[in-house]
């Protein structure tokens, strides 16, 4: 199959069958990226992930967009974007066609919160696993409680600033040991 048609069914699939919006796709994205298709590695996913969170838009359609171009340039890029909303325009417009005859029926509602907590499932698991790769020692562990998790829980500044942070801060730990290091071997 050519690339670019591999690179539009791919991500028309992921759109299609991952619901929650883009936290719910990482699984799905970092499976069939990472471990089926080989695309990308482990360390580039979470680049895109980390990068796609930073600007506009929805997580996966920036993920899409990246991994599309690292593969086949702008037109793989411009084929995975519309791959992965396709299903959600075809999907919205199904549902937003017909739910307002069936919203009040209670086996509707309870459907959706069970989708709902199946979501939270997915983005608990997909969390844990980023987790795993990216707090790696203790330095990478007290960025992410200091810079993360209080910060973030106990403000109400943007997550933007967080990550702004994080990197900032990585960057100056990384210097600081780098540099000892080097005063040891001199």
């Amino acid at each position: 199959m050519p690339l670019l048609l591999d690179l539009f069914l791919t991500f028309f699939r992921i759109g299609a069958f991952t619901f929650g919006g883009g936290y719910a796709m990482l699984p799905m994205l970092q499976k069939e990226l990472v471990d089926k298709k080989g695309w990308v590695t482990e360390e580039e996913i979470l680049d895109y992930f980390a990068i796609g969170q930073c600007t506009p838009g929805v997580i996966a359609v920036n993920t899409a967009t990246f991994v599309g171009y690292k593969m086949k340039k702008a037109a793989g890029g411009i084929l995975a974007t519309l791959g992965v909303v396709a299903p959600s325009i075809i999907i919205i417009t199904i549902i937003a066609a017909v739910l307002s005859n069936f919203a009040d029926i209670p086996a509707v509602k309870n459907a959706f919160a069970g989708i709902r907590v199946a979501v939270c499932v997915l983005i608990i698991n997909s969390v844990v696993k980023l987790l795993k790769k990216s707090v790696v020692d203790k330095l990478t562990a007290a960025v992410f409680v200091v810079v993360a998790l209080c910060a973030i829980i106990f403000s109400k500044v943007s997550p933007v600033i967080f990550v702004v942070a994080a990197a900032l801060l990585g960057i100056i730990i990384k210097v600081l040991i780098h540099g000892r290091k080097e005063e040891v071997r001199k």
